[in-house]
């Protein structure tokens, strides 16, 4: 066991070595060949092997940290996951949440949906979702998913904390309809009024749809009220 830790001891000083001489010689180089020289080195001096992808995706994820709470990598797994409300129907709570660091903070919750009719809120942080705690684990979003959404009728009970207080909702999954316009009507004789939640993929359709709607009984300007839009797909933003 001494020779094994000696070894590795050994090779992360041969790699922190390697680093600094290139560093040092190689004062010109770029931020692209700064990363390609470190993986190289850790894919050929480190003491064993690495699994390459993993270490990339850890170096991408620490990286985005470094800008700002809501910049964040994804897997292709996770990334489906996440683009499913934009695209059709499944059972949920109905809720669009960010994590951050190690608090799950709703972002919006799904006008008519679950969660709302029971009282939740954007800005709430949950703690826990019937038997499993959230709050505190740095869950991947695809592990929250997965304790969120369910069959139609299933029950969920939440704990959940506003500013000081910890709050207990009990709800049921339903079918969480994809709309983006959730309101559209005349203010008074000439404006219209349009609310679009979410920019998903059939927002520029039902925007038009709504527009044209409210134009044939009079509409000659349009108050466009993005107040609660939780974001979604650039295109269609």
């Amino acid at each position: 066991m001494k020779k094994i830790t000696l070894a590795i001891l050994a090779a992360a000083a041969l790699l922190v070595a390697a680093l600094t001489a290139a560093a040092q010689g190689e004062r010109q180089l770029t931020p692209d060949q700064k990363l390609r020289l470190a993986a190289a080195l850790i894919e050929n001096y480190y003491v064993e092997e690495v699994n390459s992808d993993s270490v990339v995706s850890e170096a991408i994820i620490a990286m985005l940290k470094t800008l700002d709470p809501h910049s964040a990598y994804s897997t292709p797994d996770e990334t489906r996951e996440l683009n499913q409300p934009l695209e059709g129907k499944f059972s949920g709570i109905g809720i669009q949440f960010n994590m951050v660091e190690d608090t799950l903070y709703v972002i919006q919750t799904t006008p008519g949906g679950p969660s709302e009719r029971v009282g939740v809120r954007p800005g709430d942080r949950i703690i826990s979702a019937n038997d499993t705690v959230i709050a505190g684990r740095k869950m991947p979003n695809t592990e929250i998913i997965k304790v969120l959404r369910g069959p139609k009728g299933t029950r969920v009970d939440l704990k959940v904390k506003r500013g000081a207080d910890i709050l207990d909702f009990s709800l049921h999954r339903d079918d969480i309809p994809i709309y983006s316009v959730d309101a559209a009507y005349m203010a008074d004789d000439s404006v219209g009024f349009i609310s679009v939640t979410r920019f998903a993929e059939s927002t520029a359709r039902e925007v038009q749809r709504a527009a044209d709607s409210l134009a044939r009984v009079g509409m000659r300007h349009l108050v466009l009220d993005l107040s609660s839009n939780g974001g979604g797909y650039l295109g269609s933003a």
